[in-house]
């Protein structure tokens, strides 16, 4: 049959359908889960997460010292190629966690690992964060996914080029250097802010002149050793970020709102989930971004049965992915069918009734009831809709105050109500994270300062509005006055 070729760049003809259909920066499926389990499930801890980096680094320091005792053998070869798996692949999903936010409680520490993982894996860090909200935001739209593995019509020849990363490696280098001298594509233009792009330039040059610095040591000392310890590895040891990455969406349904049907988990050994901080429940990460690498196992088993069954072993899984692809070849409109995925009606969400409150009989005194006091649990946010507006009330954990800001005694200083979107991407703050006196946007992972509404973390830049609120009679209240900006 004639294939139909489509233009999966970001400024095609593919893009503008794609908004014509209303596939941009949709709501998507969320199953439903108790909202005090879904905040347990949130908590960050420093502990677990810098376990699993020194144990990763600490891994990665060991084969590099023994493929340095071993060279001149062939025994540095298994010990090389342990090296590269660990920097050029295990590298891929401590990226993806610290770039989240949900790895570490402490916002530099994700930071710091999220800049050396990006240098590992070649990848600038302003742009593929942006690149990654957008996969986030359109997952496997086309036109608008800047992270799709596999497009279609695709061939023998192109599916080998994806676990080959020596031919796709050199593309992203030449868009480096691109970016270096100032070239920014047209691509990356659409998904990253205006203000961001300078950064490009600046990281660019400087992954060059640490690529550059290591090519002179090698010149200078007549061997090729340095790169084989920073840069090579890139290459040498993409393969297991790419047969991590494939399992995600390879073979999956194109242009839907519903990650069941576009993403993919499998289970794995402790050893794989290891090198792969458990993103192989990917469908899970994709629905409950805010939730952390080491709580999917356990959100799997509290949203399972609303999901498609996941496979059995990373084998399975390759069967169907193979299976599909070769399919897809023939025939570029064939999904992996996914016939096992439940049918499961919009979950309820909780929608306050709000109206003015009497106080005294029919007095009423201007203020607006956002429900009982008693209902929000520390830590936690519900939904609050008046009109056409929308609003997100959260209660702090006290724990997290500042007794000389949160004024002592005063039970309304737990309570927070603000904008209910994101000033990002339009998600419902209300479904996100709570944690240290921020918000964490469920979509994206933007945070904001439930103190001064400050954006704290990109994606969200712009702040959002904090309304006054105060209790009566049990009740949380507020006249829906913006509060005056801190500085």
């Amino acid at each position: 049959m004639t294939a139909v070729v489509r233009d999966y760049g970001l400024v095609g003809e593919d893009s503008r359908l794609a908004i014509d259909r209303g596939l941009v920066e949709a709501e998507w499926f969320r199953p439903p889960i108790d909202p005090e389990r879904l905040t347990a499930l949130q908590v960050r801890t420093n502990a677990r997460a810098a376990r699993d980096t020194i144990l990763w680094l600490g891994l990665l320091g060991v084969f590099g010292y023994l493929a340095f005792r071993a060279l001149g053998s062939w025994w540095a070869a298994p010990a090389f190629m342990a090296y590269g798996a660990l920097y050029g692949g295990a590298g891929d999903s401590r990226w993806h966690e610290c770039g989240h936010g949900t790895a570490f409680r402490t916002k530099w520490l994700n930071d710091v690992v999220y800049y050396i993982a990006s240098f590992m894996l070649l990848r600038q860090p302003t742009l593929w964060r942006w690149s990654h909200v957008r996969h986030h935001t359109d997952t496997i739209v086309v036109g608008r996914d800047p992270e799709i593995m596999f497009p279609r019509p695709s061939n023998l020849p192109t599916v080998l080029g994806v676990y080959l990363p020596v031919v796709l490696l050199p593309k992203a280098v030449w868009r480096t250097i691109k970016h270096a001298a100032g070239r920014i594509d047209d691509d990356a233009r659409d998904f990253i802010p205006t203000d961001e792009l300078p950064k490009l330039k600046w990281e660019s040059r400087a992954y060059i002149a640490v690529l550059a610095g290591t090519a002179v040591w090698c010149v200078a000392i007549g061997s090729i050793v340095p790169a084989l310890y920073v840069g090579l590895p890139t290459f040498y040891g993409a393969w297991l970020m790419v047969f991590f990455g494939a399992l995600q969406h390879a073979g999956l349904r194109e242009d839907v709102l519903d990650h069941r049907y576009n993403s993919r988990t499998v289970y794995m050994n402790p050893i794989l989930r290891f090198l792969y901080s458990n993103m192989n429940y990917h469908v899970e990460h994709h629905i409950f971004p805010t939730v952390p690498y080491y709580a999917l196992p356990a959100l799997h088993q509290e949203i399972k049965q609303y999901l498609a069954p996941a496979d059995s072993s990373t084998i399975s899984a390759y069967r169907r992915i193979f299976a599909t692809l070769r399919r897809q070849w023939r025939d570029p409109t064939y999904d992996d069918p996914r016939p096992d995925v439940p049918e499961v009606s919009s979950p309820e969400r909780t929608y306050v009734n709000t109206g003015l409150t009497a106080w005294a009989g029919d007095v009423h005194d201007g203020m607006i009831d956002l429900g009982p006091a008693e209902g929000l649990a520390p830590g936690s946010a519900r939904r609050v809709d008046r009109g056409d507006a929308t609003y997100a009330l959260y209660r702090l954990d006290p724990e997290d105050l500042d007794p000389e800001d949160s004024g002592e005694g005063d039970p309304s200083s737990e309570f927070v109500l603000s904008d209910g979107l994101c000033t990002h991407g339009q998600a419902h703050l209300a479904e996100g994270a709570v944690l240290d006196c921020m918000v964490e946007c469920p979509k994206h992972n933007g945070c904001f300062d439930l103190r001064t509404g400050e954006a704290l973390r990109y994606p969200a830049t712009e702040p959002i509005t904090l309304y006054d609120v105060t209790l009566r009679n049990g009740r949380v209240v507020s006249r829906l006055a913006p509060r005056d900006p801190v500085t």
